[in-house]
């Protein structure tokens, strides 16, 4: 018979042996996340961080956007106002992204069907590289991390370039459309704000707290904008005829000198966005070129 001791001690060595296999196997586990992530982005801007680091991606959006060839056959989410939880979950995703301004609506819908995922701020360009760094870094694309932000560095000095050959900064009214509801005054707090500084221009609404403004006709009339920009992301085949018909109907625009000038111009998709996204460089040349004209002398 064998000694209480004897039967300790080797409980001991099994609890042992069990801890380590234990510990290997979860070590495993999370060595093969890291190095096979599962990853669902939920909004297409995070897409094209994805694709433009070259990472496979367990869950795309539903979108109208033109989906990248590396993701043609991933499988749908549901649209970024309306994801799918039950989709995502059965994907067994290791990270789900998602964007911030989004975090208050869907936060606590995701924690209900135990999905945590990641808020990402992507609301001006610095903003937007930070993330792409921190991808770079979480999923192993440094290289591809550093040559993206390269590219938008680049294209910054270039349009920043064209800025300072001007004395005088063009006044910007920014203005973002609702579907079926008018539209919003974006501020320099706004991803296209932010394009606008970026290009040398002065938006004429600026504020330390609010990305959006209420409309205001007597306001707008006194910042008399030399230039206005009138981004279209979503619906723009609903939101730039309620643009028309809103400068045709209200007397007021036909006094602005953007206006007058036929200085107004469109902002859609792919090349604009209410976020940040990978079409930053595109998005700054677009946007420098009206602020600056090729063919305009100083201004």
């Amino acid at each position: 018979m064998k000694s209480p001791r004897k039967i300790a001690l080797w409980s001991l060595v099994v609890i042992v042996l069990l801890a380590v296999v234990g510990g290997v196997f979860a070590l495993n586990i999370k060595r093969s996340q890291a190095n096979h992530p599962r990853i669902v982005a939920t909004t297409f801007a995070i897409v094209q961080i994805a694709d433009k680091l070259n990472l496979d991606l367990a869950g795309v959006p539903t979108t109208q956007n033109k989906m990248p060839a590396r993701y043609k056959n991933t499988p749908r989410v549901g649209s970024p106002m309306s994801p799918s939880y039950e989709k995502i979950s059965q994907l067994h995703p290791t990270a789900v992204y998602s964007v911030d301004i989004l975090s208050d609506q869907f936060g606590k819908a995701f924690k209900a069907q135990n999905i945590k995922p990641h808020f990402l701020k992507l609301n001006n360009v610095a903003e937007l590289q930070s993330v792409v760094t921190q991808f770079g870094k979480t999923y192993n694309r440094q290289k591809q991390a550093q040559a993206a932000n390269n590219q938008i560095n680049q294209t910054k000095a270039q349009i920043q370039k064209i800025a300072r050959k001007h004395h005088r900064k063009p006044r910007v009214l920014v203005l973002m459309g609702l579907p079926g509801a008018g539209y919003m005054i974006a501020t320099n707090l706004s991803y296209v704000g932010d394009l606008v500084r970026l290009a040398g221009g002065n938006n004429v609404y600026t504020s330390s707290s609010q990305v959006y403004m209420e409309p205001n006709d007597e306001s707008i009339k006194a910042k008399q904008p030399q230039v206005i920009l009138r981004l279209a992301h979503a619906l723009p085949g609903m939101v730039i005829p309620q643009f028309n018909q809103e400068f045709k109907s209200d007397p007021m625009w036909k006094t602005i000198p953007a206006v007058k000038n036929h200085r107004v111009y469109n902002l859609t998709e792919p090349n604009f966005d209410a976020t940040a996204n990978m079409k930053v460089s595109t998005a700054l040349k677009i946007v420098s070129n009206w602020l600056y004209p090729t063919n305009g002398g100083n201004q």
